[in-house]
């Protein structure tokens, strides 16, 4: 296929993709920047989140007290544990990153668990609850160790150039608290890069409840739904983070992540992740709320207000040509690339004119990507909405680019599984697999302009 004749003119507002908040930034440091427009009291805010969110938590009581708390099962003592400068996570140890503890294990991964239960529905592995922790607190039993091996699915463009996919198998090994349920179902998911975050948080629920409407009207495949979730900050609202759009909000992602992935216990976490088997484990769990709502809120509003770096090579033709090809693929309906933001976390993220590339709906994505995990489908707080087992979450695309200069490495998706852009392309199946078949049809420089142009972004 041929890109069309007409290149898209050049928006000199899309260059600077996180509107004011943007900021010019390339390197290591390239997505640990405040907003450009934060003021004196925003900046105050954003340095004392950043002590937090960098900061590891310990084991009480200790003489730090503020940050007791740690475990008993975490998978990392730190939210930049996984946020490896604020960037994102690595399904192992790549080139260049080094991790402080357990090194043979997936390092910014972690891992669902799942049992089917009455009505289609799901519930915890009954062993090692919802989230395998292979991480513990002197005195408990880590859950166990994850290995992770990889085929190799060949595969050839219309062209005739040859392209291989990845497959990633999973075993868990070491498992402290007995064998898990035959049927378990697991499901990985990576950290994502962070900037931006606060801006996607600031969407309007109507924008994305549009977007539905718009997929709704349309006669091919494309139909992304609204998750529908319990946010204990908002109440039931459309989910708009994670990877299956399972939070509602910054405040909701923040408080969950903190509670399975460090094992801190908050208002609305505040019970330790203890299955009943895992006795030392509900020895060590304590009653007491580890974080308070103010230095939950603090590493809120430092995650809230990270900055989205300036595109890279804007006007070059061959990334305009890249564009053209995007939206000729129709990869654009669902990573939508532009919008308006409402009342953001902080006054500097509203009514702020943002690129991100998301409609922030869950999309099936077919057979090769599915998990076999359906949603939770509950209503409860902290539980997830709508999303079944082939259903992702659309992801921001903007950063994508600057991944392998802060981070070392490029793997894409929601387990790592890509190699870089096109190899994330070709994974795409459900409703995306009209737009896969095009990028298979394209020619080699077709193929290097659209990859030019997303990692422009």
């Amino acid at each position: 296929m041929a890109f069309a004749e007409q290149l898209p003119s050049l928006d000199a507002p899309e260059a600077r993709p996180g509107g004011a908040t943007t900021v010019n930034a390339r390197g290591r440091q390239a997505f640990s920047f405040p907003a450009a427009n934060l003021d004196a009291e925003g900046l105050i805010n954003f340095a004392a989140g950043s002590l937090i969110f960098r900061g590891d938590w310990v084991v009480g009581p200790s003489a730090i007290g503020a940050r007791d708390g740690l475990g008993p099962h975490f998978n990392e003592r730190s939210c930049s544990g996984c946020h490896s400068l604020d960037g994102r996570g690595a399904p192992h140890a790549a080139a260049g990153l080094q991790r402080r503890f357990m090194p043979a294990q997936p390092f910014a991964l972690v891992f669902r668990l799942s049992v089917a239960a009455a009505e289609g529905k799901t519930q915890p592995e009954p062993a090692y609850g919802s989230q395998f922790s292979n991480a513990a607190v002197k005195g408990v039993r880590p859950e166990g160790e994850v290995h992770i091996r990889y085929t190799e699915k060949p595969g050839r463009f219309a062209d005739g150039s040859a392209y291989s996919l990845r497959q990633p198998h999973y075993r868990f090994s070491r498992l402290a608290y007995g064998p898990m349920q035959p049927q378990t179902v697991v499901s990985p998911r990576i950290a994502p890069q962070l900037p931006g975050v606060g801006l996607l948080d600031a969407i309007t629920e109507s924008d994305i409840e549009q977007n539905a409407r718009n997929q709704a009207r349309r006669t091919d495949a494309i139909k992304g739904i609204v998750s529908r979730v319990f946010d204990p900050f908002a109440g039931e609202v459309p989910g708009r983070l994670g990877w299956k759009a399972s939070t509602g909000s910054l405040q909701h992602q923040t408080a969950s992540a903190l509670h399975g992935d460090i094992g801190i216990t908050s208002e609305h976490f505040p019970r330790e992740d203890c299955t009943p088997s895992q006795t030392d484990c509900v020895g060590r769990a304590k009653a007491a709320v580890e974080i308070s709502t103010d230095t939950l809120n603090s590493v809120v509003a430092y995650q809230a207000t990270l900055a989205v770096p300036a595109r890279r090579n804007f006007d070059d033709l061959d990334v305009r040509r890249g564009q053209a090809l995007f939206t000729q693929a129709q990869c654009s309906v669902c990573h939508r690339p532009a919008y308006v933001t409402g009342k953001g976390y902080s006054p500097a993220l509203s009514r702020q004119q943002i690129y991100p590339y998301t409609d922030l709906l869950l999309h099936d994505m077919g057979k090769s990507l599915a998990d076999a995990r359906p949603g939770w489908g509950g209503r409860k707080p902290g539980l997830a909405g709508t999303a079944n087992a082939s259903q992702w979450r659309t992801p921001p695309l903007w950063g994508i680019g600057l991944i392998p200069e802060v981070n070392g490495h490029a793997f894409l998706l929601h387990d790592g599984r890509a190699r870089g852009t096109l190899e994330a392309i070709l994974w795409h199946g459900g409703e995306a697999d009209g737009a896969r078949r095009k990028v298979l049809l394209m020619t080699r420089s077709e193929r290097e302009a659209l990859v030019k142009f997303v990692n422009s972004l």
